[in-house]
């Protein structure tokens, strides 16, 4: 396996996949997917960065690995296939949006359209084994995906980014604060998100920060 980003990730990021424990990565996981049930897909791993082009990024939702489910994940954070029910923690995103911007969320569970206005779906762990959440966790991704944000920052102005949950929160030490917005709350997940997800209104604040520095706004229905 050989890890091609699209152009516009690639010039920053080329250095970071010749490094030696990408190289590591790519021997690992060619051997995993030809021998056990990975997920997504190998054609999806960075659908995320296919879908949504450097210069394009205006907000970022942290994941932390893929959906570990038949036909769920398809490279990127929170969204699942069409025809694939809709996860709990996107049910209470959804639910969300609906009272922070009295807007219809889309029926599906998947989230191409936000990604195609420039919401950057990224998990912090790109792979993962069948019915085995957090399994690729420390195989190399967490280094690639933290670089992933610090490019962000350093190079990008006025992003948001959404951070939600204790995993997500810690990346904040990678992000200029001066430079974007980062939001923070509980993860969406039904065990959390009572505790501050539901009513944090992170959809219209986005949108406020954005339209403050003349980018346009994402349409979260």
């Amino acid at each position: 396996m050989t890890f091609i980003l699209p152009d516009s990730w690639h010039a920053h990021l080329k250095n970071e996949l010749s490094k030696p424990y990408m190289l590591d990565l790519e021997t690992a996981l060619t051997h995993a997917y030809s021998t056990r049930d990975v997920h997504p897909a190998r054609e999806h791993i960075f659908s995320a960065f296919e879908m949504t082009p450097f210069r394009e990024v205006k907000v970022v939702i942290l994941g932390q690995d893929p959906y570990h489910g038949e036909n769920q994940a398809h490279g990127l954070s929170f969204s699942v296939q069409d025809e694939v029910k809709v996860p709990p923690s996107l049910r209470n995103i959804y639910k969300e949006i609906v009272s922070d911007t009295n807007t219809q969320p889309s029926e599906t569970g998947n989230l191409t359209r936000w990604a195609q206005q420039g919401v950057f779906l990224l998990n912090s762990t790109l792979t993962v084994e069948a019915g085995a959440a957090g399994s690729h966790h420390g195989w190399g991704w967490e280094p690639f995906t933290d670089e992933v944000i610090r490019v962000i920052s350093r190079e990008q102005k006025h992003v948001v980014f959404l951070l939600w949950g204790k995993f997500a929160q810690d990346k904040a030490k990678l992000i200029d604060a001066a430079k974007h917005l980062i939001l923070k709350t509980t993860h969406p997940s039904p065990l959390s998100a009572y505790r501050g997800f539901l009513g944090c209104k992170h959809f219209s604040k986005a949108n406020a920060f954005l339209q403050s520095h003349n980018r346009r706004p994402i349409e979260w229905t």
